[in-house]
Parts: structure tokens; C-alpha cells; sequence
């Protein structure tokens, strides 16, 4: 199966707080947030494995500031990991406003997607080769972060968690 890097899959919306998408606070719902997240994360992975997907987990998300109505904000996703049917995406979000275009980083997160054919069972998906350093950093802490989750869902023991034995050593 082919490589393809990050770039492959890099996803990009732009788009505009509206009122309807606000708290009470005139900030941006967080669900709302989340939402968006998923959509643009599900079209990178996607483009990675050109296969229907399925969100597995959200594995983190910070939070930073929050967007006031009539913000313009971007999400950017890119596939930072593949393993076998699975994909780990990492996804950033800035804000801006209307009368000072400087971008803001308000939001990270990173979505687990699994690939799945029609029947719904899981797919191979082709791996993925970094290119720049902070692609490289990503793809590195992803193994420890797919360890760490399956350590705390019994599904691998402590022992055979080689990525994080030198966080505790």
C-alpha cells in the first residue's frame, strides 16, 4: 500500500460565527464547535483513505478562547498517524475578526476515525510519511497517545506499551 503525507489530506473551512451558533454569552456553543471539528476532521480522513469513515473518538480537545459572534473562523485538519484501519487527525482552529485579519489559534483537538467498507467493517488505510517537523512531531506522540489509550481500555498491557515506558523510566 502507497504512503501519503499529511498534506494529502489536509482539509481547510472557512466560515462565520452567526447568532444562531451562539451561548448566551454571544461565544460560539462549544457542541457547535465540536461539530464543525468532526465535519472537516471525517473529509481529511476521507482524502487519507479514500473510504467511508466513522468517528471513533475524540481524544482531546483544548478549549483556548472563545469566538464571539460574527468571528471568521478556520479549521484545519490533516491525518497525523494511520495505523491499521484507524487514523488519527489533528485539528487546529483560529478566529479572527472582521476589522483585524491577524489569525488567532483558539482551539486543538485530535479525532480518531476508522476507515470501514460498506458493510461497516474496518479497512486498510495507507500509512503516513511526515515531511515537516511539526507533521513529524505529531506522528511521533501519536503512537504514544494510541498506547495510552489502549492501556487504559485494557486492550494492551502496560508492559507492551514500548512508546510509554520511556515517559516513566
Amino acid at each position: 500500500m502507497d504512503f501519503k503525507t499529511p498534506e494529502d489530506s489536509k482539509t481547510i473551512n472557512t466560515d462565520v460565527v452567526m447568532p444562531v451558533d451562539t451561548n448566551s454569552l454571544n461565544n460560539l456553543f462549544g457542541g457547535e464547535l465540536l461539530s464543525r471539528m468532526d465535519k472537516v476532521a471525517s473529509i481529511a480522513a476521507v482524502k487519507h483513505s479514500e473510504q467511508i469513515v466513522v468517528t471513533a473518538s475524540i481524544n482531546n480537545v483544548a478549549f483556548g478562547e472563545p469566538v464571539p459572534n460574527g468571528s471568521i473562523l478556520t479549521i484545519e485538519a490533516k491525518v497525523s498517524r494511520a495505523f491499521n484501519s484507524s487514523m488519527e487527525v489533528f485539528i487546529d482552529v483560529w478566529k479572527q475578526n472582521k476589522t483585524q485579519l491577524k489569525k488567532l489559534k483558539v482551539n486543538e483537538a485530535i479525532y480518531t476515525f476508522v476507515a470501514v467498507d460498506k458493510h461497516g467493517k474496518p479497512v486498510k488505510v495507507p500509512e503516513i510519511n511526515p515531511q515537516t517537523e511539526l507533521e513529524k512531531k505529531r506522528y511521533d506522540a501519536a503512537l504514544r497517545r494510541r498506547q495510552l489509550s489502549l492501556v487504559l481500555a485494557g486492550k494492551l498491557s502496560p508492559k507492551e506499551a514500548t512508546e510509554l515506558k520511556a515517559l516513566f523510566d
